[in-house]
C-alpha cells in the first residue's frame, strides 16, 4: 500500500454566500483571527503527514500564493526591530510544505476541480480537503481518513450526520456500520444533492475524502450532475456501488466558511483558545452574552 503523501484544497469558488467582501478579498483569505482560513487546512494536511499540497485556485486569487511565499520586506522589518521570532513565524509558513497552485480556468464544479490534478497525483492515493470546510479536531481528520484507509483498503469519506432538513443541500449516504465500529460504514451508494424522498440517510459528507487515482478516470467520463456542474459526489457514487468505500464520522467539530454565520463561528470558537487573546476574548464575552 502507497503511503499517502499529496492533497488537493479546491479553492477556485467564487464565494457568493459571502459576498460583498468575497468580491474583493477571496473567501479562502478571510482571517479566522489571525490567520487566512486556508492556512488552516494546509496545517492539517501538514500534521496528518502530507508533504505535497496543490491548491486549486481561479482568477482574482493571487492573494493565496504570495501568503505561502517568503516575504524579505516583512521579515527584514521584524527583525531590525528585534522580533526574531515573530520573523521565523512568517517564513516558516512558506516551509510547511511544498505548496503548489493550479487554476480552474472554468467553473465547473468539485469533479471537474480534482481533475485537474491528475499529474499532480500520478499514481497514489492522495486526500481532498474541501475550501469551504475548516474542521478543529484533536487529530487531523486528514489523519483519521488516512488511518481508515491502512486499516481498510477503501477510499475514505469523512461523514457527520446532519438534520434530514439539510440533507438536501449535501449529499446522502447508504450504509451499513461495520461490526464493532461506533464510527465506521460501509458506503455502497450515495447522491448529491437528494431532493426529498431520495435520502439513503442523514449522513453526508462534509468536507474530507480521501481518494485514489482510478478516481481520474471516473470524472473525466462524468457527465453534468446537480447545478450542471462536474460533481465529485457521482464519480463517488459510481465507485461505491461497484466496489463500495469506508465512511467516517469524524471527531472534530466542522465550520462552513463558505457562510457567514460559519465564519463566525470559527472565529468565536479560536479566539477563545487563541495563547495570545483568550483570557481577555472570553472575559469580552461572558460580558458581552449578559446583554443579548
Amino acid at each position: 500500500m502507497k503511503p499517502i503523501t499529496k492533497a488537493i484544497i479546491p479553492a477556485a469558488g467564487l464565494g457568493t454566500r459571502m459576498l460583498p467582501i468575497s468580491h474583493a478579498v477571496p473567501k479562502e483569505m478571510l482571517p479566522i483571527v489571525d490567520m487566512p482560513a486556508v492556512s488552516f487546512l494546509v496545517e492539517e494536511a501538514v500534521a496528518s503527514g502530507i508533504k505535497d499540497i496543490l491548491i486549486i485556485t481561479s482568477r482574482d486569487k493571487d492573494a493565496m500564493e504570495d501568503f505561502f511565499d517568503y516575504s524579505p520586506e516583512y521579515e527584514a522589518k521584524l527583525l531590525a526591530s528585534g522580533k526574531t521570532a515573530e520573523a521565523e513565524r512568517i517564513r516558516s509558513i512558506a516551509d510547511k510544505a511544498n505548496i503548489y497552485f493550479l487554476r480552474q480556468k472554468e467553473a465547473r464544479g468539485l469533479g471537474h476541480a480534482v481533475g485537474r490534478a491528475r499529474s499532480f497525483v500520478g499514481n497514489e492515493p492522495f486526500c481532498v480537503l474541501y475550501g469551504d470546510d475548516i474542521i478543529f479536531s484533536e487529530t487531523p481528520v486528514c489523519r483519521q481518513l488516512m488511518d481508515a484507509y491502512e486499516a481498510y483498503g477503501r477510499p475514505v469519506v469523512g461523514v457527520k450526520p446532519v438534520s434530514m432538513e439539510l440533507v438536501s443541500k449535501y449529499c446522502s449516504l447508504k450504509v451499513e456500520k461495520m461490526e464493532g465500529k461506533d464510527n465506521l460504514y460501509f458506503c455502497d451508494d450515495m447522491i448529491e444533492k437528494p431532493k426529498k424522498g431520495q435520502e439513503f440517510s442523514n449522513l453526508s459528507i462534509l468536507g474530507r475524502v480521501l481518494l485514489t487515482p482510478e478516481f481520474f478516470d471516473i470524472i473525466d467520463a462524468l457527465p453534468p450532475g446537480a447545478g450542471g456542474e462536474i460533481q465529485l459526489t457521482d464519480a463517488m457514487a459510481l465507485y461505491a456501488r461497484e466496489k463500495g468505500v469506508t465512511a467516517l464520522e469524524f471527531e472534530g467539530t466542522r465550520y462552513d466558511m463558505g457562510s457567514k454565520l460559519g465564519f463566525m463561528m470559527a472565529n468565536v470558537a479560536r479566539a477563545a483558545c487563541h495563547e495570545e487573546i483568550k483570557d481577555d476574548f472570553i472575559a469580552f464575552l461572558r460580558e458581552f452574552v449578559k446583554g443579548l
